[in-house]
């Protein structure tokens, strides 16, 4: 799969950098992972994180340039460690020994070559967790295909309907054309959601959408395409986290909580919709102290 990085198509971006050769595209990836934090957390949707916790895995880097970016130190500021496969590999095998109820690739998609290589290591070496890729939607459908066999449950995002606010927030105009595919196709591969005796997820898709500020028409566009195209066969998370960071003082209309009645609005509206799977969010989750500190632990 190195071969891959040859001509680096694995996002939407298609930059066709030669990554063997220290050439970086868009996202800055190089050709060694580069991951910043690897610990068990607890602030997932519940099947997810359970009480054990999920073992998440978070990569630097990104294929999108979100100016709210709460991981912003990690996806745009290159903070990390270059690591091998083999070490990558270790990794989940230790996040499993600490009692981590999956293995949660967090921004995974810049380094799918090199997390099969050592999915196939850490198998052989008595993994035996589900596999999740927790990405931002902005993926290709060839990636999310070769992908088939190793991953057990996929949370992606639908961050934006219109290409409007996905240029001016993450300087993707294409990204619900990718998105909405690149979704199509994860359901299509893992199937309806299965769950332990426990209520942990073990496969399947959950979906989650971030609202926005000042964005309910748009979030309510992406409820009707989730149910209309799905139905019942995902599961729905309907974040209301939204926290200004980053760039996001540059954008007065977004640099702002979000207000609780438009959450409200927009949960109600899923209702009416005839969504039942779904997670929502308490109040409270709107603050900086839920952004883990990439610190190197567990690399």
């Amino acid at each position: 799969m190195t071969n891959l990085l040859e001509s680096c198509n694995l996002c939407p971006r298609k930059c066709g950098v030669n990554r063997l050769r220290g050439e970086k595209g868009f996202c800055g990836a190089g050709v060694e992972v580069k991951v910043s934090r690897a610990a068990l957390h607890h602030w997932e949707e519940p099947c997810v994180s359970g009480t054990a916790g999920s073992g998440t895995v978070f990569f630097s880097n990104c294929n999108l340039k979100c100016v709210f970016c709460q991981n912003s130190d990690i996806s745009q500021c290159d903070t990390g460690k270059n690591i091998s496969n083999d070490r990558l590999a270790d990794i989940f095998l230790e996040l499993q020994d600490k009692g981590a109820l999956n293995i949660n690739l967090v921004t995974p998609t810049h380094y799918v070559p090199q997390i099969m290589e050592a999915i196939d290591t850490a198998r052989n070496k008595g993994l035996g967790l589900p596999v999740l890729y927790n990405c931002s939607g902005y993926e290709t459908i060839e990636t999310i295909k070769a992908l088939s066999g190793y991953i057990d449950v996929y949370l992606p995002d639908i961050k934006y309907f219109s290409s409007k606010y996905s240029m001016k927030y993450s300087n993707a105009p294409d990204y619900f054309k990718y998105a909405s595919e690149a979704v199509k196709e994860m359901v299509e591969q893992v199937g309806t959601p299965t769950f332990d005796e426990n209520g942990t997820i073990r496969r399947g898709v959950i979906i989650r959408h971030m609202m926005l500020p000042g964005l309910l028409f748009d979030s309510k566009k992406i409820m009707d395409f989730i149910y209309g195209t799905f139905g019942d066969e995902v599961f729905i998370s309907i974040m209301n986290q939204y926290t200004p960071n980053h760039r996001s003082h540059l954008y007065p209309e977004i640099d702002r909580p979000l207000k609780a009645e438009h959450y409200k609005s927009l949960i109600d509206y899923a209702l009416s919709i005839g969504v039942k799977n779904g997670f929502i969010q308490e109040e409270g989750t709107s603050s900086k102290v839920f952004i883990p500190p990439f610190n190197l632990e567990g690399v």
